[in-house]
């Protein structure tokens, strides 16, 4: 499956929920989040992990392999007055200078990379005694609900999940292989945490956050797309026409320790 975020970067910037505000009051609470921390947000899509560090108080920079994605990132961070230092680089190149963060967050993004070599990158980038976070905030499929049936309508239009779904997260939001990457690459002091929210939509935002799935916009051909969405909006209004709905996610987190 050939994936470019970049083809639903519109899409993914308005409908994608970012991490809810528990997650980064989670982080503050573990010790990992304050003001004034020199942070960098890799894999940063269209910012919403970078935004959420800005407001509490981090000089962010932040990348993103998609010159698209970024510019969504940009215009979302100026009309929240926020300053982000934004580049187009790779996760596992970031041609950033070594020693320089005190802080390296990978959101929704850590299964897209090479990880030993992003991993790698991660220990090169933070001080030491810098820390760490890969974050993932995904939905739960419980029987009979939206999520599952829109996850059926998804496989009919593109068969199969996609590999790092069935190698890694397997539906149940949490990322145990993690653990072995960050150690790999001699990072210390491994914790982690979970926590699950409902996050509301309507039936126009959950078209448009399926719209910004990899296994939709970001790979069907266009015409594919449509298809695909006037079969959605059917669906949604046959079996779901409750509003708003009532999506449940989990948040992941993995923290760790540059010695």
């Amino acid at each position: 499956m050939q994936v470019d975020f970049g083809r639903t970067s519109s899409d993914y910037a308005k409908h994608r929920a970012g991490f809810p505000d528990a997650f980064f009051t989670r982080l503050a609470r573990e010790g990992v989040l304050r003001p004034g921390l020199r942070a960098v947000d890799v894999g940063t899509g269209t910012g919403t992990v970078a935004r959420g560090l800005a407001r509490h108080g981090c000089a962010v920079t932040a990348l993103d392999v998609s010159a698209p994605m970024l510019e969504s990132a940009r215009g979302l961070a100026t009309e929240a007055g926020l300053r982000i230092d934004f580049h187009q680089a790779p996760a596992e190149r970031t041609s950033l200078p070594s020693n320089a963060f005190d802080l390296f967050v990978a959101g929704q993004c850590w299964h897209w990379f090479d990880r030993p070599a992003a991993a790698r990158e991660a220990a090169r980038l933070l001080v030491p005694g810098g820390r760490l976070v890969i974050a993932h905030f995904d939905w739960l499929v419980p029987a009979g609900s939206v999520v599952e049936a829109t996850e059926a309508l998804i496989d009919t239009f593109n068969p199969g999940p996609p590999a790092a779904y069935l190698a890694f997260g397997q539906g149940l939001g949490v990322y145990p292989q993690w653990f072995r990457d960050i150690a790999d690459a001699g990072f210390t002091g491994l914790e982690s945490f979970t926590f699950d929210v409902v996050v509301p939509y309507t039936h126009e935002s959950w078209r448009g956050r399926i719209r910004a799935n990899a296994r939709v916009g970001a790979s069907l051909p266009p015409a594919e797309i449509v298809r695909f969405d006037a079969e959605l909006a059917a669906l949604l209004s046959e079996r779901f026409p409750q509003a708003p709905l009532a999506v449940p996610h989990r948040v992941f987190a993995l923290m760790a320790t540059r010695p």
